[in-house]
């Protein structure tokens, strides 16, 4: 294997840390699974049962999380280097939380659950970095939790977003309807289209039919904490 191949590998968040040698062991007892994908193939999709752990190597996909009984859709994108969702491989619910496609061409490579309890799970670094991932992704989902419905129509939100989202940046596309997420955020459906037209004339979302696009959702948090700021000092 090429010394660029053991870079990439050696970036992926689970095995950051790992010396050179020690990954030369592992690559001699586990099988890995590379596989190019061209743009716009299904990786895998929501609900399906998560039995082996996919990092993208190079290139982008996105997700696709639906929430059928509430009617709305998120979209998020992410780049590489990716770990696609290494917390649903163990618990209750072993399924697939979202749907994962690629938005470009990429390179993934993926490992079987079996051979991540019996190999890498011998590794200090692995099972820290493991423990790093689920631990850091429960403390942010109870921090989400405390905010999800304080405030006003702009708050509530941005709370919305948050709290759905696997990461707090990027872009992201929800596709609901506006009297849908009016009534998911206990707001009125005037009060939440005249925050959303603001946040348009500002640049931070596009509005279209069933659909909200945040180019940067970084930036829309950016721009409410400083307009809440400059309000806290008049």
């Amino acid at each position: 294997m090429e010394i660029t191949m053991y870079d990439t590998l050696l970036q992926l968040p689970l095995f950051q840390g790992l010396c050179k040698n020690d990954f030369t062991n592992i690559l001699g007892k586990v099988k890995l699974h590379f596989r190019k994908y061209n743009a716009d193939e299904i990786i895998v999709e929501q609900g399906e049962p998560c039995t082996q752990l996919f990092f993208l190597l190079n290139g982008e996909i996105i997700s696709q999380s639906t929430d059928r009984q509430h009617s709305y859709a998120l979209h998020e994108t992410f780049d590489s280097p990716f770990v696609i969702e290494p917390y649903s491989l163990f618990g209750m619910h072993t399924k697939y939380t979202a749907t994962y496609k690629t938005r470009t061409a990429a390179n993934l490579v993926s490992i079987d659950k079996t051979f991540v309890l019996s190999e890498l799970n011998n590794y200090e670094i692995f099972r820290l970095n493991y423990l790093n991932i689920l631990s850091n992704r429960a403390q942010v989902a109870y921090e989400k939790l405390w905010n999800s419905h304080i405030g006003g129509a702009k708050e509530k939100i941005l709370n919305f977003l948050l709290l759905r989202s696997m990461k707090p940046n990027g872009e992201k596309l929800l596709r609901i309807k506006m009297e849908d997420l009016a009534n998911l955020i206990d707001e009125t459906r005037i009060n939440v289209s005249k925050e959303l037209n603001e946040m348009q004339e500002k640049g931070l979302v596009q509005l279209s039919r069933k659909e909200i696009y945040i180019p940067a959702l970084e930036k829309l948090v950016e721009t409410a904490s400083i307009e809440d700021a400059s309000k806290g000092w008049c």
